[in-house]
């Protein structure tokens, strides 16, 4: 019996499968860290496409739905830590599962890295509005919520999945409350600045068009970044095949309408004009909608309540971006030590270690460099999210060819209009966010996306046996 065949027949041990709908639900939710994301992504969109935000939205929206078909369906009957790494190798192969996994660990790790920078662009807004402390030096704060991060990473996975849903349903709740307070006064009223409800915030600006919706919606496709995280607790949620499956179409709807619901009372709040674009662009929408329409003291609630978002977002895309690294660990080496190996809390200990060293290392990487906090945070964010749409677009090609073409149809066949089209929407969105309009040091992060896919593209095609090990761990996890 060769090594690949004996690891493929060995019982599959290591993480425990303890976990809930609700626990899935939240992992996936507290990665995508909704208020986090919208308290931020909404003025990087209105730079691009100015009033017509809440389009943006909409296009990544239904972009989403369809993705999210491809891993609802897939996670009917595939089962694994590995997330897109299984859902890729097992339709597609495990040289393109390994490609694909490759490129979900560096979007999660990227997206972390801006995250953790996020966390001290708005602790020190939330300081300097509250008189605590007038500061520039993001640096420190963002090494706070790090340590916070790492302290809490290497506890139980349900601690951490119910940590993840406490801090964004207060969030979110705090934040429909102010959205809810904008379209009231906008529409029966008016805003502090003369704002108006207006149908204009669903209208391109003079020479935009669908280039543009799809350039600014790389910021909506970021803010639901993680929405297929219930797929890296495959092997530690109870009746997998049920409930990751429920939890990521939970997750999505969720979400989805707390973004349109909110990207609409931003951009109306701020003005659905030239001149409210141009506010919302360089705005924080927390700290001058909250303040502007409830009272300052709204705005610091709501700085404070997207730090701790942005600190489980941090959370969230560790513990998933080191669950893939320690699944294509196992996997690939066919051991259980090292980068595969699991501490006494059934966390994978050595991956987180290295994600978390990562995190840290961008962090004074950017304030050695001198980046601004904007800057310091949309750059790994960008490189993320191209990242995390590249192995989106994999997870769907496996959906077509295992759903609808490797032997008999597991879903109606007109239905792979679905996939083939939430395809063609993210193939548009890296195209315009990769080859269309880049400048400055943006147009230096394709070749940084580029390298990383590349290394792993070499990885998993020159080292001895790899194929093999993979395809052999795959095969001795939960497929069909």
């Amino acid at each position: 019996m060769d090594t690949a065949t004996a690891a493929a027949s060995e019982p599959r041990e290591g993480l425990r499968s303890e976990l809930s709908l609700v626990d899935a639900a939240a992992f996936s939710v507290g990665l995508i860290g909704p208020v986090g994301a919208i308290g931020l992504l909404g003025t990087g969109a209105a730079v691009i496409i100015g009033r017509a935000v809440t389009l943006s939205f909409v296009f990544a929206v239904l972009g989403v739905a369809l993705v999210a078909y491809c891993f609802i369906r897939l996670s009917q009957h595939i089962s694994h830590a590995g997330s897109v790494y299984a859902l890729v190798g097992v339709t597609l192969g495990p040289r393109v599962g390994f490609l694909a996994g490759w490129a979900l660990m560096g979007a999660y790790i990227a997206i972390g890295c801006g995250s953790t920078i996020e966390m001290g662009l708005f602790g020190g807004q939330f300081l300097r509005d509250t008189g605590i402390l007038d500061t520039q030096r993001w640096w420190w704060i963002a090494l706070i919520g790090l340590a916070g991060v790492s302290a809490l990473a290497y506890a139980e996975i349900r601690i951490i999945t119910r940590a993840l849903l406490t801090s964004e349903v207060i969030g979110a709740v705090l934040v429909t409350i102010l959205s809810i307070v904008i379209l009231g006064t906008v529409i029966f009223s008016h805003g502090p600045g003369g704002q108006t409800f207006t149908i204009n915030f669903l209208s391109l600006p003079p020479g935009s068009g669908v280039g543009t919706v799809a350039k600014a919606a790389v910021y909506g496709f970021l803010a639901f970044a993680g929405f297929e995280g219930a797929a890296a607790l495959g092997e530690e949620t109870t009746e997998p095949k049920t409930q990751i499956p429920r939890a990521i179409k939970t997750a999505v709807i969720v979400v989805g309408s707390f973004y349109l619901l909110t990207a609409a009372a931003q951009s109306l709040g701020y003005g659905a004009t030239g001149a409210g674009a141009k506010a919302y662009a360089n705005g924080l929408p927390f700290s001058d909608l909250g303040s502007g329409y409830i009272g300052k003291w709204y705005g610091d609630v709501l700085d404070l309540m997207a730090i701790i978002s942005l600190f489980a977002i941090s959370l969230g895309v560790a513990s998933g971006a080191a669950r893939i690294m320690y699944a294509q660990a196992r996997d690939g080496t066919g051991q259980r030590t090292g980068l595969a190996g699991l501490s006494k809390r059934g966390a994978p200990g050595a991956a987180l270690g290295v994600v978390l060293i990562i995190f840290l290392c961008a962090l004074i990487g950017q304030e050695l460099a001198g980046s601004s906090v904007i800057h310091a945070t949309f750059y790994p964010l960008q490189i993320g999210t191209v990242l995390i749409l590249v192995a989106y677009v994999l997870a769907t090609v496996g959906a077509i060819y295992f759903l609808f073409f490797k032997g008999e149809p597991k879903a109606p066949r007109w239905q792979v209009v679905i996939p083939a089209l939430g395809g063609a929407f993210v193939c548009y969105t890296i195209y315009r966010n990769v080859f269309v309009g880049q400048e400055g040091t943006y147009a230096h992060l394709p070749y940084i996306e580029g390298v990383y896919l590349l290394v792993g593209l070499l990885f998993v095609s020159v080292a001895p046996g790899l194929a093999g090990r993979v395809r052999a761990g795959l095969a001795a996890g939960s497929v069909p």
